[in-house]
C-alpha cells in the first residue's frame, strides 16, 4: 500500500480539530472508541425500531384493508315504516321437542327488519313467532303443512318452496319442502307478497332443514 496517500476528510477534519484544541490549551480526548460504541447501539435501536414500525404499518393497514370487498349498498329502503310498538297477538301451539329447538332455531336466524318493517314483540311464543311492521306481518313456526295438489301454484324464493294461500285481507304462504313448516302471512296493504318472503327464506334454509316430498313446481 502507498506511503503517501492522501489522508481522509475526516481525518484531517479531526487533525485539524486536535491542532485547534492543543494550540488553545483545551484538553484533547481520543473519542473513536466513544463514537464507534454510540453508533453500533444507535444501529441496534434502529434494527428494533424497524420491525415494530413495519408491524405497526401493517396491523394498521390490516384494519383499514378488510380481507373481503366491502359489500354495495342495498337497494332496499334505509328508512322504517312508522308502526306500532305494541306487542302483536298470535297463538303459540305446544311443540314437540323436535320443532321446538328448530323453530328456536329459526328464531334466532330472523333479521331485525324485513324489508322497511321493524320487528315488534309478540304476546305469545317468542321462541316460535315473530311479527314485523304495522300492519304486523307475521311469520309462524311449527304449524301444520297443507295439503296440496301436486300440481298445485307453488313458489321457490332463495331455495325454499311456497305455497300461497290468498286469503281477503293477507296472502299465507307456507313452506312445503322442509322438516318443520313454517308460514308468513302478509296482510293485503303490501304488495308483491312474495318479495317479502327474501329474508325469511334465508333464515328457513340456514336453520330448517329440508324434508318431504315437494310439488313438482318446486323440484329442481
Amino acid at each position: 500500500m502507498p506511503t503517501d496517500a492522501v489522508p481522509s476528510t475526516e481525518q484531517t477534519s479531526t487533525e485539524q480539530t486536535s491542532t485547534e484544541r492543543a494550540s488553545t490549551g483545551a484538553p484533547t480526548t481520543d473519542r473513536p472508541t466513544a463514537d464507534r460504541s454510540t453508533r453500533r447501539a444507535a444501529l441496534w435501536a434502529t434494527l428494533v425500531a424497524v420491525p415494530v414500525t413495519v408491524a405497526v404499518a401493517g396491523f394498521t393497514f390490516a384494519q383499514l384493508s378488510p380481507d373481503t370487498p366491502v359489500a354495495a349498498p342495498s337497494a332496499s329502503p334505509t328508512s322504517l315504516r312508522p308502526q306500532s310498538g305494541a306487542p302483536v297477538e298470535m297463538a303459540a301451539p305446544a311443540l314437540a321437542e323436535r320443532p321446538g329447538v328448530v323453530c328456536r332455531a329459526l328464531v334466532s336466524q330472523l333479521p331485525a327488519t324485513v324489508r322497511e318493517l321493524a320487528q315488534r314483540p309478540v304476546t305469545a311464543g317468542a321462541e316460535q313467532n315473530a311479527a314485523y311492521g304495522d300492519p304486523a306481518l307475521t311469520v309462524a313456526c311449527g304449524v301444520p303443512e297443507p295439503t296440496v295438489d301436486a300440481t298445485a301454484d307453488v313458489w321457490t324464493v332463495n331455495g325454499v318452496c311456497w305455497y300461497a294461500d290468498e286469503r281477503s285481507d293477507a296472502t299465507v304462504l307456507t313452506t312445503l319442502d322442509r322438516e318443520t313448516a313454517v308460514t308468513v302471512t302478509v296482510p293485503r296493504a303490501y304488495e308483491g307478497p312474495l318479495q317479502w318472503l327474501t329474508p325469511v327464506s334465508d333464515a328457513v334454509v340456514a336453520s330448517v332443514p329440508s324434508g318431504g316430498d315437494s310439488p313438482s313446481g318446486c323440484r329442481r
